[in-house]
């Protein structure tokens, strides 16, 4: 039997899938496909970070197997985006994180779409890595002692690097839209300074992450807005973007010596 009782008469299950399947899709005004409300990227972000904090308190091998170091990104280049779901153990990095995330993850998902929110995330989070290795370099000559004070070696992870992203993209699609931009830049001055002048803070994955924003923000924003949506122009140049980011860090491998890698 194909039929169903419903409020307004008796329909059709094969009648009603085809209907559905001819309507078209509800979209944000960027071009994504619009959410039912909940942010279920945003949330699923936020649980592998805490999963991932999680067994790095119980286990030391899940830091060393996450985290980000400038002379490990060749060997090991998933690393460039396993250290943006992993925090220090002090909760505060973690809190300050996920809770700037909460602020921003569901409105920048509404907006854009599911889809398209967690793969800028993605390419934000690379984008604060690559920066971070770009503004370090090896010690001139590399030894036990050497390595102890150089950036070069040092561990990088936390998620600040893709939520300075997120605050570019924002900040683009709000001048798009017309919106007000005041609290933003309010609120990225103030985590600026703090990223200067709090000791241990990696400052060069905030920069990376924030400008690889802008250009995810100003990608979407423009080619996924009016009557003449282009979809296709929209993942192109976020491609674009991975492309590049990826191209950099090869050219930044390749102008320093083998010793210098592991």
């Amino acid at each position: 039997m194909c039929q169903r009782p419903a409020a307004v008469g008796v329909q059709c299950v094969d009648c009603v899938r085809s209907a559905a399947r001819a309507m078209p899709t509800a979209r944000t005004v960027f071009g994504g496909r619009r959410t039912d409300g909940r942010p279920l990227v945003t949330l699923t972000i936020i649980g592998i970070c805490v999963l991932v904090w999680v067994g790095e308190l119980t286990s030391p091998t899940v830091y060393d197997n996450v985290a980000f170091a400038s002379f490990l990104g060749k060997s090991e280049p998933w690393r460039f985006m396993t250290s943006a779901f992993a925090h220090i153990k002090n909760p505060i990095h973690i809190g300050m994180n996920m809770y700037a995330l909460w602020l921003l993850g569901p409105y920048l998902e509404s907006l854009l779409g599911r889809v398209r929110f967690a793969v800028t995330y993605l390419v934000t989070a690379l984008g604060g890595s690559v920066v971070f290795l770009l503004m370090t370099s090896p010690p001139a000559v590399v030894n036990q002692s050497t390595a102890a004070g150089s950036s070069w070696f040092t561990g990088l992870v936390g998620a600040s690097g893709a939520v300075f992203g997120l605050f570019g993209v924002l900040l683009v699609l709000h001048r798009h839209l017309g919106r007000s931009t005041g609290g933003i830049y309010a609120t990225l001055l103030i985590n600026a300074v703090l990223g200067f002048t709090i000791p241990g803070i990696a400052w060069q994955a905030h920069v990376g992450g924030f400008i690889t924003g802008l250009a995810c923000g100003g990608i979407v924003a423009y080619a996924g807005r009016g009557p003449a949506r282009r979809p296709w122009l929209q993942w192109g140049g976020l491609a674009v973007v991975t492309l590049v980011l990826v191209a950099l860090a090869v050219a930044k491998y390749a102008s320093v010596g083998p010793a210098a890698v592991a």
